[in-house]
């Protein structure tokens, strides 16, 4: 049995040698993209309308994911006209599912390259990219005996994931929801559901007619705003004024807040690596691999690519962008962002950094 096995073995390495640079496990990547636990994917498997500009996904995720939390998100990597973005989504299911999935809401914005496409093209067996899911937007253990949420737009989207998730676990829930219209208001109809079952207190704000809502509204709308432990998720306006409004009450420690994450930086050709550990910076032109380029300059990169041990040189972007020298593919980063590539296939296509 040991004498087949090392054959086998042997056999696997053999034509990796032959069909190298892309090597069987490319081959298998295609054929079964969520096989492989060190690249995290998910396939859409459903897409359900919510509004006019807003979709849900419900994704399956591949080996490697990891069990969230309610009121986490994911980062998404998505292929828009051969570049490779990142964005971040609330996951608005309910944890630990049989099956399995999760599901993801989508909410177009202007300008917003990943949401429209993933809004307007996304179609069932499409596959993403994933991260494992992150985030500190979180219910408190124990439950609070009264829980306010303050949300707007697709600031409704991690608080629908707490909904699904503990509203049994609440006792006395008030949601305070503001969009531009009624018929724009994300999972409109399933509030409204819970709001009509007694299930929590619904406040719908329509901003072209009611206008924007204000922190006083709040104490109005909410008489025991502050006896309560809020959560609050929405642009970034609202936020600063909610957190002021918590601040000057001595009650600051009763928000929580959740910020969207800002666009993501442009990318282009070449570039300045520094790798983030070593301090080591190097200057490319941007056609040979990060894994060439660092051991060039003598930084000690891991590797098992040239041993047929494929993935062992992923290391996380942390800034900026690389290109695939495979097709061209282009993966770029945010600062803060912490991104696995592969090191022995991409290259600089801009200043970049990676955590070495």
């Amino acid at each position: 049995m040991a004498v087949i096995r090392t054959l086998r073995t042997g056999a696997w390495r053999v034509v990796e040698l032959i069909t190298t640079p892309v090597v069987p496990a490319d081959y298998l990547d295609v054929i079964a993209p969520l096989r492989n636990a060190q690249v995290l994917r998910a396939r859409v498997e459903a897409v359900r309308p919510e509004t006019d500009d807003s979709v849900s996904l419900l994704l399956r995720p591949g080996r490697g994911w990891v069990r969230h939390e309610p009121g986490q998100y994911v980062r998404v990597g998505v292929d828009v006209d051969g570049v490779r973005l990142w964005r971040s989504y609330s996951i608005t299911s309910p944890p630990g599912r049989r099956d399995g999935r999760i599901t993801i809401t989508v909410n177009a914005v202007p300008d917003g390259v990943v949401s429209t496409h993933l809004v307007r093209r996304a179609r069932r067996g499409m596959v993403v990219d994933l991260d494992p899911p992150a985030g500190e937007f979180l219910l408190d253990t124990p439950r609070p005996a009264k829980a306010l949420f303050v949300t707007a737009g697709s600031g409704i989207t991690p608080v629908m994931g707490m909904l699904r998730s503990a509203l049994h676990e609440l006792s006395d829930v008030v949601v305070v929801h503001s969009a531009g219209t009624r018929e724009a208001v994300v999972f409109g109809a399933e509030l409204r559901a819970l709001a009509a079952a007694g299930r929590i207190r619904l406040i719908e704000r329509h901003t072209r007619t009611d206008g924007r809502l204000k922190p006083a509204d709040l104490e109005e709308l909410v008489p025991d705003l502050f006896e309560r432990r809020a959560w609050a998720c929405g642009p970034n306006e609202m936020l600063d004024d909610l957190e002021t409004h918590w601040a000057d009450s001595d009650a600051a420690h009763l928000l929580r807040t959740e910020r969207f994450r800002p666009t993501l930086i442009n990318s282009g050709g070449g570039g300045t690596v520094t790798f983030r550990q070593s301090g080591t910076v190097v200057e490319t032109d941007g056609t040979e691999p990060l894994l060439d380029s660092g051991e060039a300059a003598g930084v000690l990169m891991p590797s098992g690519c040239r041993m047929g041990i494929c993935f062992s040189c992923v290391l996380p972007l942390r800034e900026g962008a690389v290109r695939d020298l495979r097709d061209g593919r282009l993966t770029v980063a945010e600062p803060g962002d912490t991104i696995p590539v592969q090191t022995c296939i991409s290259a600089a296509a801009g200043p970049c950094t990676i955590d070495i």
